[in-house]
């Protein structure tokens, strides 16, 4: 089975990737902030990471760095999911090691599972 960590600082939002996500036949845990994020990764190491970029504590191209330096975790593909749509936020996210970008308002949830099912492959 394979296993996602969704960060995600939206609790409705994390919830329904949850539910969709286990569903389709992933093992999931949430995290609700780049800093949880990261103390998770030191015992599930998941598949992919779908990563929200605007939550506290520690935002999401802080996570993607530290993920992308992190030996263990650099292989890990990470899909953020964002509603920051501009140009900069995609061209910074993908440069940092993003494997996909979605603006999570212009997309079906049903739309996320593709994408993380064509990254996965």
């Amino acid at each position: 089975m394979k296993k996602i960590l969704i960060v995600e600082d939206d609790t409705y939002l994390a919830n329904a990737y949850r539910v969709k996500l286990s569903k389709a036949g992933f093992e999931v845990k949430n995290a609700f902030d780049g800093e949880e994020a990261l103390s998770m990764l030191q015992a599930f190491i998941p598949d992919l990471i779908l990563l929200d970029i605007v939550m506290p504590k520690k935002d999401g191209f802080t996570a993607l760095a530290e993920i992308k330096a992190n030996e263990q975790w650099k292989n890990i593909p990470v899909i953020v999911a964002s509603n920051l749509g501009q140009k900069e936020d995609i061209d910074k996210s993908m440069a940092l090691g993003a494997a996909d970008y979605i603006v999570k308002s212009q997309i079906p949830i049903n739309d996320v599972l593709v994408k993380i099912n064509n990254v996965l492959k």
